[in-house]
């Protein structure tokens, strides 16, 4: 077993820092010494899990140990984690529809805490098991995952842009080009520009679109959606019940009828059926935080012929997708250094998490030393 310094939640809404132990990969298994972790609004939920977990599912790091059987990477590779795991020969999997993995997906297996894939005994803190958050657990110097779990790093990029391709990133670009499959020249509504909706800003810009209305309730969120691709942008107002107001503000935008599709990114479950209100009648709405909460919706919102979709990571298939947001990272396309804030050490997750709550800075990312 090796000692690694690791963020550790209780299950009742609290986190502490931990030397834990971390055993060698198995068959099929890969340890990463993790470089650079992504902080998601996923990671606060999931100290309230009811159950002591090691904490994130976002990062990149550095392969140190493979298991027999390992073939895609080797000792010394750079990669990329990715949280929705395809087994490759489910029914979902063969289909195409990787995300959607009936075997190794910890969403739709329905324990995202559930550590089925590798053993428990595989990490522990002081002789008690420890499950790792989505089966990854980025929050730690060192996590042994799955080798299905980790994509190889195509390019030289830095390991914290590297960190958040893997979930933020990928759940935004994949929202526009595999979900929505955004027609090149259309319209497009973006509620809410943290993380996820930059994603979806730069998606759209890269897929072609003519239009890009961001929305957002913070002034500086927005100047970064207009410097990365929006061509418009609304400051939205708290007590707008379901932007029923922003809907009349993007309509006089996009020529009285509404947009062609609007991307919900704001994870608040009141506006959840916000996106129908942006879009034209046969448009599609499309949501993107991943909101599980119950709502209310009024159907004359669906009038007429318009889409809803809630696709799930943005329908990642991580060998082909992952490697795509390299290349476009690469070439300059995908930009990513201006969405995050300032670094933090392990040591300052709690600040990160109290940042991010604020809701007025770039993506997070822990790096480690």
């Amino acid at each position: 077993m090796t000692r690694a310094r690791a963020a550790v939640a209780d299950g009742l809404g609290h986190f502490t820092l931990e030397d834990i132990e971390v055993g060698e990969p198995q068959a099929g298994e890969v340890a990463v010494t993790m470089r650079a972790a992504g902080v998601c609004h996923t990671d606060w939920d999931s100290l309230s899990w009811g159950r002591k977990i090691v904490l994130g599912h976002e990062g990149a790091g550095v392969v140190r140990a493979v298991g027999p059987g390992v073939s895609r990477v080797r000792v010394g590779d750079a990669v990329v984690l990715n949280w929705a795991i395809p087994c490759g020969t489910c029914f979902q999997c063969e289909r195409g529809a990787q995300s959607l993995c009936e075997i190794n997906s910890p969403v739709m297996a329905g324990n995202a805490v559930n550590a089925g894939h590798v053993p428990l005994d595989r990490t522990t803190l002081r002789g008690e098991e420890l499950a790792r958050s989505f089966h990854l657990g980025t929050l730690s110097e060192i996590t042994v995952v799955r080798e299905e779990a980790v994509v190889k790093l195509t390019h030289e990029l830095p390991f914290p842009w590297a960190a958040v391709l893997g979930c933020g990133v990928m759940t935004g670009y994949g929202s526009v080009v595999n979900a929505a499959k955004l027609v090149p020249g259309s319209s497009v509504t973006v509620l809410g520009t943290g993380g996820v909706g930059l994603s979806v800003v730069q998606a759209c810009r890269i897929a072609g679109a003519r239009q890009i209305i961001a929305v957002d309730l913070h002034p500086q969120r927005l100047a970064l959606a207009a410097e990365l691709g929006a061509t418009h942008t609304l400051l939205a107002r708290r007590d707008d019940a379901g932007l029923s107001l922003m809907a009349s503000q993007v309509k006089a935008l996009s020529g009285g009828r509404g947009t062609d599709y609007a991307f919900e990114c704001t994870a608040v479950p009141a506006l959840g059926a916000a996106p129908l209100a942006m879009i034209r009648n046969g448009g599609c709405a499309v949501a993107v935080s991943g909101i599980e909460q119950e709502i209310t919706v009024d159907m004359r919102l669906f009038e007429w012929d318009k889409i809803y979709i809630n696709p799930l990571y943005g329908q990642c298939r991580p060998q082909i997708d992952l490697p795509q947001l390299m290349d476009l990272c690469e070439s300059g396309d995908l930009r990513l250094e201006p969405t995050l804030a300032r670094p933090y050490a392990l040591g300052q997750l709690a600040a990160a998490f109290e940042d991010m709550q604020r809701g007025d800075h770039g993506k997070g990312v822990i790096v480690f030393s």
